[in-house]
């Protein structure tokens, strides 16, 4: 069976960056996803349409198919006081917000002043071309309740 939209495929994988670091990895087939549904980025879904069980290959995906581009504007100074006053808040640290359009968004904190905090709401893959090295391990057709939902249910079902 070939790989295509409505497909649940499970994957092994490595991701590494231009530099050789590894950014992430899974083994034994526990990375699993819905084909089509907008579940993982777009570069590499498009390489593993049409593979199949077995298939292996290296996959670099630039950044506008991965994460997008860096965006300046996304890097800018808020009041101190949209923080936990209780809290130190230190370079690196990592906060959910709510987007302009009321989406919830990750920002992290580049710098912390008394009255202000500059934040970058980019990705932290944004703007890095990704590096996959990739085995395809399985695939099956999409129950109808997991295409409807958009994503893969676990075994025995609903599990989330």
């Amino acid at each position: 069976m070939k790989i295509a939209d409505n497909h649940v495929v499970s994957l092994n994988y490595t991701l590494t960056d231009n530099d050789g670091e590894v950014i992430d990895q899974s083994q034994d087939g526990s990375f699993v996803y819905l084909h089509g549904a907008n579940n993982i980025i777009s570069g590499l879904e498009k390489e593993l349409t049409g593979r199949a069980v077995g298939d292996q290959l290296q996959v670099k995906v630039p950044p506008a198919e991965g994460y997008g581009d860096r965006d300046e504007a996304l890097v800018e100074e808020v009041p101190r006081d949209m923080f936990p006053a209780d809290q130190e808040i230190t370079p690196g640290m990592m906060f959910h917000a709510q987007g302009p359009n009321g989406e919830m968004i990750t920002v992290t904190v580049l710098g912390a002043g008394d009255s202000t905090v500059k934040i970058d709401a980019n990705h932290a893959l944004a703007g890095v071309e990704l590096n996959f090295d990739v085995e395809v391990m399985e695939v099956r057709e999409a129950e109808q309740v997991e295409i409807e939902h958009g994503h893969v249910h676990g075994p025995g079902g609903h599990d989330h």
